[in-house]
């Protein structure tokens, strides 16, 4: 009797690593109601913050708060605000299990590097102490030839260069500078790590927000004429970015 011998099995899944950015929350006090109320008045001052974004909830600076968090209720606001949380980190041990049985993960604590050899350098950006460093052998520089479309999101660890248009609702993001060859409609995000020093370049400036370090702005503060359109830079100077002509 002939025997058939089986093929190669074929799977129906493949499992891989992913990188995915997530916007942190910093929750600085526990009233459900008072975080209500200013989450409303953000969302009407810049919506573009909450575009069905995956969120992160940071506790460090309410781990030592004795009133408990009512973890359902805050993801049921959150995504109400069209964003959408996934983790937790920062809390106490209490605070943790409770946020872990409403269906949250537990996020690595925040990663400070520290310089070696040259000495650190101590920036405060949106009231968060960060260390900064430059690193002897510094991330390569991620180059997109090819136009960004609404929806996509690209993230660079390094620079970050692109030869075509970045289109409305699409997202740039770079932990150094962002360099656009082409109109820059959708949104950039430079320093995404807390360099104060990184910039934004465009030949046509267009965007629907701009970032440097956390400090941002959004399309409801209109650009100031002789950028507008045009070639352009953004860096930040303080606390305060600054539109200049290229």
């Amino acid at each position: 009797m002939a025997v058939e011998s089986a093929g190669p099995t074929r799977t129906s899944f493949e499992l891989k690593s992913a990188q995915l950015s997530v916007v942190a929350v910093v929750l600085k006090r526990t009233d459900s109601g008072e975080l209500a109320a200013q989450l409303e008045r953000q969302r009407q001052d810049d919506q573009a913050f909450f575009d069905d974004d995956l969120v992160l909830i940071d506790l460090a600076a309410v781990a030592q708060d004795d009133q408990p968090i009512d973890f359902a209720a805050l993801a049921a606001l959150l995504r109400e605000h069209r964003t959408w949380p996934v983790a937790v980190r920062g809390g106490s041990p209490a605070q943790m299990q409770a946020a872990l049985q409403c269906g949250l993960v537990a996020a690595p604590p925040e990663v400070v590097r520290r310089p070696t050899p040259a000495p650190a350098v101590q920036e405060v950006v949106h009231e968060v102490e960060v260390v900064r460093e430059v690193p002897a052998d510094a991330p390569p520089t991620l180059v997109i030839d090819k136009p960004v479309r609404s929806g996509q999101r690209v993230y660079s660890r390094g620079d970050l260069v692109v030869l075509a248009i970045v289109n409305f609702g699409a997202e740039v993001i770079a932990d150094g500078s962002i360099h656009v060859y082409a109109p820059l409609r959708g949104r950039a995000m430079a320093g995404a790590r807390g360099d104060v020093h990184a910039r934004i370049y465009t030949t046509c400036l267009e965007p629907q927000l701009v970032s440097i370090a956390g400090m941002y702005r959004t399309t409801e503060n209109e650009l100031p004429e002789d950028v507008r359109g045009k070639a352009a830079q953004v860096r930040l100077d303080g606390e305060k970015l600054i539109f200049e002509p290229l």
